[in-house]
């Protein structure tokens, strides 16, 4: 339900709120909102809702930020994704904070489009704790709140008697869990924003705690985009360019077709794919595909040097102090560094299943919202309908902020 407009106070809103009860054997308690933007952060995205990348989102629903389970733990659908920057552990931290439970019981999750606050702006910046500070305390509080309302209506008892801890509330000498709260709630009142904690009231930011994802990295459990799979599922593999900015002629694809295991050869004006029973079918067929790009010209080195070039030619000064640049002895030296590579560690990977007017796309990106909207528009169909689901990522350091993968996989599927 949701209920008032928007109020213009900076806080989430009551109407910013969603909440879904009877998840079943899911959870008992679903609450969802918006993420709110600073007048910065707000500017930019109007600037860029008129620009195909990066895509500005789409926040016409509130969508699922929180779960509450049956066995009193909170699952937190996080729309930052975890790449090994330590997201996940500090994002659990803060809303353990004010939602007064353990850190034990938090889960963190990556949040989905289909159900999930997808952030526009994406993972990327080191932003992703700074920009989430707020809302994700507020939306926090609001929930705590909103429980305790309902448990001072079932106990009895006035909400300034309680205390809670490690999600249960207690009062003149009677406790109920969070969760018991929630299977006896029907409907729901969506309090104003509470006031948030102050430093001295922390119990888990600040401090350290073990990383929440580090078991399953340590004992190598399939968390990543290549180990997404599906029954019988089939597996591709793309034949790209040598260059950048390379366009696709013509390609002879007939000794490939008769291999071992293909299935098909996909040729589009961007790619050619092999879809095959087996990873190594495809990349073998892939080697006896001859293809022909028109390439861009090979760089010179008058080429490197204007692009290595700052602004007018000049020097920029950054710092000026004194006389030293009117002095004879003036030293001026250049310094120049390689390129960087953005060496991640686990390759570029994933799983598309596309049925009717509906898609499902797993894969390790930086662009949840951009992935939909590329892989939607594609495909024809209605963002809503492409389901893109984040996994871990084995690094990423912009890398993974552009994911043509996502259609390859989506079209050859």
């Amino acid at each position: 339900m949701t209920e008032e407009e928007v109020k213009k106070d900076g806080k989430v809103s009551r109407r910013k709120f969603l909440v879904r009860g009877g998840l079943g054997t899911v959870g008992v308690l679903a609450v969802g909102g918006y993420i709110l933007r600073n007048p910065i952060r707000r500017r930019i995205l109007d600037f860029t809702a008129h620009l195909p990348l990066p895509y500005s989102g789409d926040t016409s629903d509130p969508m699922m930020w929180f779960e509450l389970t049956e066995d009193n733990h909170i699952i937190l659908h996080s729309p930052k994704v975890e790449m090994g920057q330590g997201t996940f552990t500090s994002l659990a931290q803060i809303a353990a904070d004010e939602l007064e439970v353990s850190f034990e019981q938090m889960r963190v999750v990556h949040a989905a489009t289909a159900t999930g606050n997808i952030d526009g702006m994406s993972t990327g910046g080191s932003t992703s704790v700074s920009g989430l500070w707020k809302p994700l305390r507020e939306l926090a509080a609001t929930m705590r709140e909103m429980i305790k309302i309902k448990a001072a209506d079932q106990m009895g008892i006035d909400i300034s008697s309680m205390t809670v801890k490690d999600g249960v509330i207690s009062a003149n000498g009677q406790s109920i869990a969070y969760a018991e709260v929630a299977k006896k709630a029907e409907d729901w009142e969506i309090p104003e924003t509470p006031n948030l904690k102050e430093v001295r009231q922390y119990q888990f930011v600040g401090k350290p705690f073990p990383r929440i994802d580090l078991e399953d990295k340590v004992y190598g459990a399939p968390i990543f985009g290549m180990d997404a799979e599906l029954p019988d599922m089939l597996y591709g593999a793309v034949v790209r360019p040598e260059q950048i900015g390379a366009k696709f002629v013509s390609a002879d694809a007939s000794e490939a077709e008769n291999m071992p295991g293909v299935i098909k050869v996909v040729q589009e004006q961007d790619f050619v794919g092999v879809v095959a029973r087996s990873m190594t079918e495809a990349e073998n067929a892939k080697t006896k595909i001859k293809v022909n790009w028109e390439g861009p010209k090979d760089l010179q080195q008058k080429d490197l040097e204007k692009m290595m070039t700052v602004g007018n030619g000049k020097h920029t000064i950054i710092q000026k102090k004194g006389r030293a640049l009117k002095d004879d002895n003036v030293l001026t030296l250049e310094f120049r560094t390689p390129i960087g590579a953005h060496a991640q560690l686990e390759p570029n990977g994933v799983l598309a299943s596309v049925e009717g007017d509906r898609a499902t796309i797993i894969i390790s990106t930086q662009v949840i919202g951009i992935t939909r909207k590329e892989v939607a528009e594609r495909l024809g169909l209605k963002p809503d309908h492409v389901n893109v689901i984040p996994t871990y990522l084995g690094g990423g350091f912009g890398r993974r902020l552009h994911t043509p993968h996502a259609v390859h996989a989506a079209v050859m599927s």
